[in-house]
């Protein structure tokens, strides 16, 4: 599945090989995993600028805590926005619906809101996450 979060043992398992001197693509063969998802989180511990040392001393729950805090709150004009998207989602099966007039509901109802672009952003987003 994309972007499943990976085991915390896994994770420290990585930057342990990665500080040995272990390329990525010896990494993602060990453990099974893709060399882009050993690169992902590589940067996260640079990005963080964390030692091997401290990776090593982390808990399970103060490693998971750390990636959960990377993971910021949605803005409150995003969950206005939002509210809207199942009413979007039946609209837009109708004939003659388009995301263009969705958005001229939703502006003007929000004038603050997100413009077109953000809008239909947002929208595919959504649907994204949403199962058919």
């Amino acid at each position: 599945m994309a972007n499943k979060q990976i085991d915390m043992r896994k994770i420290k398992r990585i930057f342990k090989l990665h500080t040995s001197g272990v390329s990525k693509r010896r990494i993602s063969q060990q453990l099974g995993i893709s060399r882009n998802t050993v690169a992902k989180y590589i940067d996260f511990f640079k990005c963080y600028r964390l030692t091997a040392y401290e990776v090593e001393k982390m808990t399970l729950e103060e490693l998971h805590g750390l990636f959960k805090a990377d993971q910021r709150p949605k803005s409150p004009k995003l969950v206005e926005l939002q509210r809207y998207f199942p009413y979007f989602d039946k609209e837009i099966r109708k004939t003659g619906v388009t995301r263009q007039l969705l958005w001229e509901e939703y502006y003007a109802k929000h004038p603050d809101g997100f413009k077109l672009s953000q809008f239909k952003y947002w929208y595919a987003e959504w649907q994204k996450e949403t199962p058919p």
